[in-house]
């Protein structure tokens, strides 16, 4: 989070919206916890996928839209794994 220029509050705040947003796009439904967890995991998660292919997203744009398409990864694999 440090390194994407972002601090562990702004961090929270960035992983709740991407979460929300994640959980709309992905017609889920969670709670607030849940949606800053995925944020914050999904941001994680995508920015290790993105780095094999070269591609670094910094900042707070850069952080969310990591965070929204983790989130949405997540939500996916989670899907699968419960059928």
């Amino acid at each position: 989070m440090e390194s994407a220029g972002v601090g562990w509050i702004a961090a929270i705040v960035i992983g709740g919206i991407a979460g929300w947003l994640a959980e709309k796009f992905m017609n889920s439904s969670m709670g607030l916890l849940m949606n800053i967890l995925l944020g914050i995991v999904g941001a994680i998660v995508a920015n290790a996928i993105l780095s094999v292919f070269g591609v670094v997203l910094g900042g707070w744009l850069g952080y969310l839209i990591a965070g929204f398409v983790g989130a949405c990864v997540l939500i996916a694999v989670g899907r699968v794994i419960r059928r």
